[in-house]
């Protein structure tokens, strides 16, 4: 690539994002996923533009692989332990056996109704089992979803990408036809407990490292933070078990660390690149798909999606729920909620790429499907959702402190905003009951700062500045967030 090729493939890049991040205002409006807008722009210019066609399917595996490894680390990152502790073995039973559920339940008919071949059928089935980080975050996090629901769906799909590369891995390259079928779930649960142990070990020990880096630019932190996750991914990988696992069980840990320094500049900088991969990663599997061949695969893609949304995935959902007792409310959404998006289509070109028989059939079909379900899925998440009581009513949010470490001191700098919701406005600063060693330096009024006297009332919108010693900076945080659930008995309701 010459330079001026590089200055024209630029500009069409940077007109593509702009058009896509405009889109995604309009796509909203419509009711629809901005997803859908990025497939189907990459459809287009692919098919009106052939330099704009992605033609090696290898290369957009790689690509694909290396997108979802920054929405995982950006999913994981602004998800907390306490919320994951309570739906990890549900999530985990989704991720695993409704996988399987969903693999037969999709399979069966394909060979039976449809002639497709068995290898064709479990490659179709297995792509379609997956659903999709991507879209869960982007779809779940705009509206009031229950936040132990959302968590459940979240979590089953930042792990269910593991048992599912490995199985299409593993059936592409034609293993299944030795009669080695039976080590397939031995090697799905070793890959999946690898993965596990490197996200740990790499989450306790970015837990451990951030806050002792006393990083010269605050800008750094967030690079640091994304190299760890990115670095286990690499990690697990090396080691031959779930990278993807791993990058999402390291972002979780580091993510809910009470002493993470900068997390708003860490999960802003986590964001941008996540919804960059996002724009990007749609419109290569869109630039990659053959308009032409599309029409052959609709006729498999119509049944396949209708067998999704009846059967394979309510059915997924109690097989794998129904163990756990959770309300016939829960089991029902997540029975219609398993959103599917890049993560199918993206395991769908490994077939492709490796040139299986059938390969492209296989990628047509799983695009097409995914097309029709984002399409109808959100509209009946949305109303399936108030109509079983899964939707709430805005909660107050959890109060957000960022915290930044004082150079060549054993101190640090809390900046707290205050939501119009907190029980922390009207109250004075005197009956904050800070812990000894903590004290509120300051407070940033609109454009202007206020120092803090004994008359001075917090008021909504204001950014409190605290400076706290390192030793009470644990509690300085716990009875910030404390007053403002509980408002300014707090410190009498807990006998201090």
């Amino acid at each position: 690539m010459t330079l001026e090729e590089l200055a024209v493939a630029l500009l069409i890049g940077a007109s593509i994002v702009l058009v896509s991040v405009i889109g995604v205002r309009l796509a909203g409006r419509l009711g629809v996923p901005g997803l859908l807008l990025y497939l189907l722009l990459g459809l287009v210019l692919g098919s009106a533009f052939p330099d704009l066609h992605v033609s090696d399917a290898q290369l957009a595996t790689v690509l694909g692989y290396s997108a979802l490894v920054l929405i995982l680390a950006q999913g994981g990152l602004t998800t907390r332990v306490e919320q994951l502790r309570p739906v990890m073995w549900p999530a985990i039973t989704m991720a695993s056996v409704g996988v399987a559920v969903s693999i037969a339940i999709v399979a069966i008919p394909l060979v039976w109704l449809l002639d497709v071949s068995l290898q064709n059928a479990i490659l179709i089935g297995a792509v379609l089992a997956a659903t999709d980080a991507a879209a869960v975050f982007s779809v779940m996090r705009r509206m009031h979803i229950s936040l132990r629901v959302r968590t459940l769906l979240e979590a089953e799909a930042g792990f269910n990408d593991a048992p599912v590369v490995v199985l299409v891995s593993i059936v592409s390259s034609g293993s299944l036809d030795d009669g080695s079928w039976w080590q397939v779930p031995l090697l799905v649960v070793a890959e999946l407990i690898g993965g596990a142990l490197v996200g740990l070990a790499v989450g306790y020990a970015g837990r451990w490292l951030l806050p002792r880096l006393a990083l010269p630019a605050v800008g750094l932190y967030p690079i640091a933070a994304l190299a760890l996750l990115v670095g286990a991914y690499g990690l697990a990988d090396v080691v031959h078990s779930s990278g993807f696992l791993a990058v999402y069980v390291s972002a979780v840990i580091i993510g809910s660390a009470a002493r993470l320094p900068h997390r708003r500049s860490i999960i802003g900088f986590a964001d941008g690149l996540a919804w960059i991969a996002e724009i990007g990663l749609f419109f290569m599997l869109g630039a990659l798909a053959d308009v032409q061949s599309l029409p052959d695969a609709l006729p498999y893609a119509l049944v396949v999606a209708a067998i999704i949304l009846l059967l394979a995935r309510p059915l997924a959902a109690l097989v794998a729920l129904l163990p756990f007792r959770l309300p016939r409310q829960t089991i029902a959404f997540a029975g219609i909620a398993g959103l599917r998006g890049a993560v199918p289509i993206v395991f769908a070109a490994i077939p492709l790429g490796l040139g299986v028989p059938g390969g492209r059939l296989v990628f047509d079909v799983t695009l097409i499907v995914v097309l029709i379900l984002i399409i109808v899925q959100v509209p009946l998440i949305r109303l399936a959702g108030t109509r079983l009581g899964v939707v709430t009513v805005e909660e107050a949010v959890e109060l957000e402190v960022e915290a930044a470490p004082l150079d060549g001191m054993a101190a640090q700098v809390l900046g707290v905003e205050v939501p119009a919701d907190s029980h922390l406005v009207g109250t004075f600063v005197t009956e904050l009951g800070l812990p000894e060693g903590s004290v509120v330096a300051l407070i940033v009024r609109g454009e202007r700062a206020v120092a803090p006297d004994v008359h001075t009332r917090v008021r909504a919108g204001d950014r409190l500045l605290l400076v706290t010693t390192e030793e009470a900076r644990a509690a300085t945080e716990e009875r910030m967030r404390d007053v403002s659930r509980r408002g300014r008995l707090a410190r009498w309701l807990q006998g201090s």
